[in-house]
């Protein structure tokens, strides 16, 4: 059922008469920019402000090279999977069903990325309950008589008000808001640490540029890399902004005059949103490692559990005085609050493509697409309410999702490499640098999975 109708038979992705030209240069791009500021209110969240900040807290400066590696590779995956959605017309997940090796399931046939991908979600939804609490305990930082519970069930109700309209620009203005508050709270709080006795020194940074890498912290920096940066659900979710933001449909059928130009120079569009996500995820990660590892390891605190936040917030109390724990709270809320609004949006876009490749939802059935992506709205924040009340541990609930999200990326880098050699127009292939930078990152995946394998699936 996946290889018909044709990919741009899909009303979701291309209209016949949509092509427009693309903009000349930097300057007119950037007002086509957008599915890079909604995808980063996912991006810059729980994996920075409780993953990383652990790690650091662990491990000290010693694993900074791996942290900055965590934000900069995925993102070329993240764009070349989004050159082959641009100008094939596919969905992610119709483009992953494609891909060789298919098994019959509901009344079509699936292929074996789809089907892990599919029981990837109970676990990816865990994680959600880790980021709903999480964010719920920065709540009742700035609010001491309200439970974190009663708070995660509040933003939860928030986050049901927000998306069950199913509004792409309503969604990207709140996330816009939130990118610059956090962004900007953390720079400030890195910034002014130079100041006091937890300071940083060039000596500190140098020795987490070593490429060290200590096998006591394996569990917790693999969940780096699979939470931090890019992650797998992010890199999915971030094809279909761009199909909402319409470069797909941009771009046009491929049998129209003057398709090639139009590929290419949307694909630079695509290209510097991938840029400004970039910028943005490295601006916010860092600070967390860095303030992780020189102030929380300095007083030897753990993040863990119902005090997960506030052992996190020492980070700006010992930095700038007892006042910050209002800042840090502010700060925690918009990362975490973001993070659930733009993680749920964005899954609630796929949804219903698995659906239409399980054969029970018309792929022509734009109306059911959208009342399908309001009740996974409408449901998720609640079942995620549901297991932070029975599993109250931010820290615990993250880092089963981000692991089960690290073992899902070699499937994504493959499918890439796939994509590029057997369904890609060779007119607007990738350089031979490029797909040999793909095959290394493939490569250290699939390293990665197999430790996750081995040594915590299996013990």
């Amino acid at each position: 059922m996946s290889d018909s109708p044709s990919p741009r038979s899909d009303p979701y992705t291309v209209r016949e008469g949509g092509a427009v030209e693309p903009p000349p240069n930097w300057r007119a791009r950037l007002r086509y920019l957008g599915p890079s500021v909604v995808i980063s209110g996912s991006i810059v969240g729980s994996g920075e402000i409780i993953l990383t900040s652990g790690l650091g807290a662990a491990a000290g400066f010693v694993m900074l090279w791996w942290v900055l590696l965590s934000c900069w590779i995925k993102s070329l995956i993240q764009a070349e999977l989004g050159r082959y959605i641009l100008v094939s017309g596919d969905t992610y997940v119709r483009a992953m069903n494609r891909l060789p090796g298919k098994i019959p399931l509901g009344r079509g046939l699936i292929s074996l990325p789809v089907l892990i991908a599919l029981i990837a979600i109970i676990p990816g939804i865990m994680g959600l309950g880790g980021i709903i609490g999480g964010a719920g305990q920065a709540l009742t930082l700035l609010y001491p008589s309200l439970h974190s519970t009663w708070a995660a069930g509040l933003i939860a109700a928030v986050v049901i008000g927000l998306l069950i309209t199913g509004s792409y620009k309503i969604l990207e203005n709140v996330m816009l808001a939130l990118v610059m508050t956090f962004t900007g709270a953390t720079l400030v709080c890195a910034f002014l640490m130079q100041n006091t006795q937890y300071a940083v020194s060039r000596a500190d940074l140098m020795s987490g540029l070593t490429f060290s890498f200590p096998p006591e912290y394996l569990v917790a920096a693999i969940a780096v890399y699979g939470y931090t940066g890019v992650n797998a659900s992010e890199t999915s979710a971030y094809q279909y902004w761009c199909v909402e933001k319409g470069y797909p449909n941009f771009i046009g059928r491929s049998d129209a005059p003057g398709w090639e130009a139009r590929a290419r120079g949307w694909i630079k569009v695509l290209q510097a949103d991938v840029w400004v996500t970039l910028i943005i995820l490295t601006c916010a990660t860092l600070p967390f490692y860095i303030l992780g590892a020189g102030v929380l390891r300095a007083r030897g605190s753990v993040p863990d559990g119902l005090e997960t936040l506030s052992v996190l917030s020492e980070m700006f109390t010992e930095t700038l005085g007892a006042w910050s724990v209002w800042l840090f709270g502010i700060g925690a809320f918009c990362i975490l609050f973001s993070t659930m609004l733009s993680s749920v949006a964005g899954a609630a876009r796929y949804i219903p493509d698995y659906i239409m490749e399980l054969g029970y939802l018309n792929r022509q059935n734009l109306v059911a697409r959208r009342s399908w992506i309001r009740g996974y709205c409408a449901t998720i924040p609640v079942v995620s309410f549901v297991i932070y009340l029975s599993i109250q541990n931010p820290r615990l609930l993250v880092t089963i999702g981000a692991l089960t999200l690290a073992m899902l990326l070699p499937i994504q880098s493959g499918a890439v490499l796939w994509f590029q050699k057997n369904r890609m127009d060779p007119r607007i292939r990738p350089g031979r640098w490029i797909r040999a930078a793909i095959w290394g990152i493939f490569l250290v995946e699939l390293v990665m999975t197999w430790f996750v394998i081995r040594y915590v699936v299996f013990g």
